[in-house]
């Protein structure tokens, strides 16, 4: 047994796990801070006097960062190696907080907690990561392979969730920011046993070759993938608002603030769940028809949320089921990406996927922090919510799951 062997391959057909373990902390790390900027809003208004708009933009461009860097760090990953990009991300993760947290001017807050931070989690987080794991595993255990990826996204939200708001308190949002900037300097070292790339992968070694300008052609010739970009911009839409706007929901409604804690860390800590059980339920049944309802049930969800009154029992509720559902659909969404084309491209066409993810994102949180200022409310952003939950559904009814055909080479 090699020592390649342990920390790259599979030995006797078991999954890699050491490897795909630094894989989970990684996404455990990049997901965890981004996922509490909201806690970071209203204190940093308060002692800054910037208005919601200005806080919605650096969040709304770190999302639209974050779609845009998807596929270019993904392409630079599967040629260079995902260690090179993912110790990049790192240093681009810690600047954009750093710079968040000495921001003289709004200009300042939307380079750093905008451009940077949208960068640096584009480098270090679901796309790079789930293409570094697709490599790891056979395909028959890929989509249980992605939950656990995933889960482990989720595990950062319900862990820094408290961590976030413990340090605000203890420290000031400022020095908070700086706090988890040092933090964020531990991914180079845990992407250590991910270095290689797709040619490196005994599975992608073995499939069918072509350049990343054909492999992009063949996706966006294919009906199914365009579907799916399509349906992953509500995902973005949804969590994304969600994620920038809840805490200062929750204050508008008259609850305490320590109930928006409760909430963001129960969608965590619940998330673990929904991205494991989705990942299993992938392995098992149709993943465009898992998606069709996970859709549907956030829709329903965020419409009793809405429609219920408010308390501290609704929030709790809201968050639970929330939660199931949040990263639920990243699991599937990648693993149908990688039954259509392989994985020798996955993180450029994974991330393409994304980048329609991040739109949404960017429009959800804008949306968010415009409407408020303008009518002093959220409401019209949950219901347009809704909408596009059950749009999506419908958009991913007729994909269908089932790889490219391809010719056959010829020998010689």
């Amino acid at each position: 047994m090699t020592k390649d062997s342990l920390v790259h391959g599979k030995v006797h057909g078991k999954l890699p796990i050491f490897a795909i373990s630094c894989a989970c902390l990684i996404s455990l790390l990049a997901f965890g801070p981004r996922s509490t900027m909201g806690f970071f809003q209203l204190p940093m208004l308060q002692d800054t006097g910037w208005d919601r708009t200005t806080f919605g933009m650096a969040m709304a461009l770190q999302n639209l960062c974050w779609g845009l860097g998807q596929p270019l760090f993904g392409i630079i990953a599967d040629k260079f190696g995902t260690w090179r990009v993912m110790a990049l991300g790192a240093l681009l993760y810690a600047s954009g907080l750093l710079m968040m947290a000495i921001a003289p001017g709004p200009m300042w807050l939307h380079i750093g907690g905008g451009i940077l931070l949208g960068l640096g989690v584009a480098a270090c987080s679901f796309g790079v990561v789930l293409a570094s794991i697709a490599r790891l595993v056979s395909a028959e255990k890929r989509s249980f392979a992605f939950g656990l990826g995933t889960a482990a996204g989720s595990a950062g939200m319900f862990l820094f969730a408290p961590i976030s708001q413990g340090l605000i308190d203890a420290l000031g949002w400022s020095d908070s920011l700086i706090t988890l900037a040092i933090i964020m300097l531990a991914i180079p070292l845990l992407a250590i046993p991910l270095r290689g790339n797709s040619s490196t992968s005994k599975i992608a070694a073995a499939e069918f070759k072509q350049s990343a300008g054909d492999a992009l052609r063949e996706a966006f010739a294919h009906k199914s993938y365009l579907l799916l970009i399509c349906g992953f911009f509500v995902c973005g839409f949804q969590v994304a608002f969600i994620a920038a706007h809840f805490p200062a929901y929750i204050s508008d409604l008259g609850i305490a603030a320590r109930w928006a804690v409760v909430g963001i860390s129960l969608i965590g800590f619940f998330n673990i769940i929904g991205s494991l059980a989705a990942g299993v339920l992938g392995q098992h049944y149709s993943k465009p028809m898992l998606l069709v309802w996970i859709y549907i049930s956030r829709s329903i969800v965020v419409s009793a949320f809405l429609l219920i009154p408010a308390s501290p029992a609704t929030v709790v509720i809201f968050a639970i089921a929330m939660g199931l559902l949040w990263l639920s659909t990243v699991g599937p969404t990648n693993a149908l990406v990688a039954g259509m084309f392989g994985t020798r491209y996955l993180g450029m066409l994974g991330g393409v996927v994304f980048l329609s993810h991040q739109v949404g994102s960017f429009l959800g949180v804008w949306m968010g922090g415009f409407l408020y200022d303008i009518y002093g409310s959220y409401d019209g952003v949950w219901w347009l919510g809704v909408a596009l939950g059950l749009f999506a559904a419908a958009v991913h009814w007729p994909i269908r799951e089932q790889a490219v055909t391809r010719p056959i080479p010829q020998p010689g």
